[in-house]
């Protein structure tokens, strides 16, 4: 360990700021001397790679793809910040990703981001997107030195004056392992503790916890705690009890159960669109944001489908069905300009209404969306459908962080991995 001191002549107070890091030699720059008389000013920076290791940091892992990580990231950034101000975020690899500005950003590092104003540049949030033809080439030419250059840099930036840093990771503990950067080998490189998010239940997430704590083990990783995610109510006090007396017979810690919350289950009439590769006929505002609680086929008769028009109701349904549409107007009771019927309609097999039905349904505040793909299509597409969390869901968004504030042992959390607890 060095602790920075009177060497840097251009700024006095800089090495308060960065604290106690780690010095790791480039492979072409082998130290010879003793390390105390090394010439540092700016070579420092150009001849050394500085690792941060004071900055307290969780890595989260889960058992499988989409358990729950970024939920307990977007709960945990706001629980930390709550008790400890400044808090870093970091996704080394992502595999699901959106061009911003040019650059292949995490979609779920777009999400910490514009929630909480990170205040850190994006591609250090974000090093490594993991595009569709990454693998062949890692394979074909190498490059793990580059790429662990890039992740500890990108690190180094995230937890830049920050109190605490999350890591999120993807999929199970090996999930990169092809081109050697396993999250386990990811969270050793950051010289991260780890915290693993599961689905709810005992015999399956032990097992599987199991099996990702061994590789974890493998690479000199603890594993300081588990979260389980999306647990039946009704099963609650069970589950938390025999998978507390579980998991501590692998020497881990339960320090967290998340009930179902139905809210973060609910796609947005947007999510929709993009999932049946579909067009908005209609919708204005921030209809695209509208939660959907049920969808249901329109293939009854006019008569018997009213009943079924109930607030948060999606109807698919072909567009030469005008009866239909023209029930949901009747039915529509506009109140302070929302709509108390019906989350919008899917109009299946491109057929489409009169520009006067189109015009009306607009008027009344009931959204519509074309898709050439078939009824069928179009609902087995949405109910297979992965709901993610999407910037500006202010409702899933505070829905989150009042779970994680009301079911996560956070400063329990902070002791484990030796972070001081205000």
């Amino acid at each position: 360990m060095l602790r920075v001191i009177s060497d840097f002549q251009t700024s006095p107070k800089l090495h308060q700021r960065l604290g106690t890091f780690r010095i790791v030699p480039p492979a072409n720059r082998p130290v010879s001397g003793s390390l105390h008389l090394w010439p540092f000013r700016c070579r420092l920076f150009c001849y050394w790679r500085i690792v941060n290791t004071i900055t307290p940091r969780i890595f989260v892992a889960a058992t499988h793809q989409d358990d729950g990580k970024t939920t307990t990231s977007l709960g945990l950034f706001s629980a930390l910040k709550k008790r400890l101000g400044r808090i870093g975020y970091i996704k080394p690899v992502g595999q699901r990703f959106i061009d911003v500005e040019g650059k292949l950003i995490d979609e779920d590092t777009v999400l910490i981001d514009e929630t909480y104003g990170v205040q850190t540049p994006l591609e250090a949030m974000s090093p490594i997107a993991v595009e569709p033809d990454f693998t062949r080439r890692y394979i074909e030419k190498g490059g793990s030195e580059a790429l662990i250059t890039r992740i500890r840099n990108s690190f180094d930036r995230a937890a830049w004056e920050k109190e605490f840093a999350i890591i999120e990771g993807t999929g199970h503990a090996g999930v990169g392992s092809v081109f050697d950067l396993s999250n386990a080998r990811v969270a050793s490189l950051l010289q991260s503790k780890v915290l693993i998010v599961t689905k709810g239940g005992i015999g399956k997430p032990i097992d599987e916890i199991a099996l990702n704590k061994a590789l974890f083990d493998k690479e000199g990783v603890e594993v300081v705690g588990v979260i389980l995610n999306k647990v039946l109510p009704e099963k609650f006090d069970y589950i938390a009890d025999f998978a507390r007396r579980g998991l501590g017979r692998l020497g881990i810690d339960l320090l967290g159960v998340l009930p179902v919350d139905p809210v973060l289950a609910k796609p947005t009439l947007q999510q929709v669109c993009d999932e049946i590769s579909g067009r908005f006929l209609s919708g204005i505002r921030n209809w695209g944001r509208r939660h959907i609680a049920r969808v249901i086929i329109g293939a009854m008769s006019s008569v018997n489908l009213t009943p079924q028009f109930r607030p948060g109701t999606l109807i698919i349904t072909p567009g030469d069905r005008e009866d239909i549409l023209r029930s949901a107007l009747a039915a529509h009771s506009p109140h302070e300009g929302r709509p108390l019927h019906v989350a919008g309609f899917v109009l299946s097999t491109d057929h489409l209404p009169s520009e006067t039905i189109i015009r009306r349904l607009s008027e009344a505040g009931i959204p519509i969306i074309a898709s050439q793909l078939d009824s069928y299509t179009v609902a087995s597409r949405i109910h297979s459908m992965t709901v993610k969390t999407v910037p500006g869901d202010t409702q899933k968004i505070e829905a989150i962080q009042s779970l994680i504030d009301k079911h996560v042992e956070i400063d329990r959390l902070l002791q484990k991995i030796g972070a001081s607890v205000p």
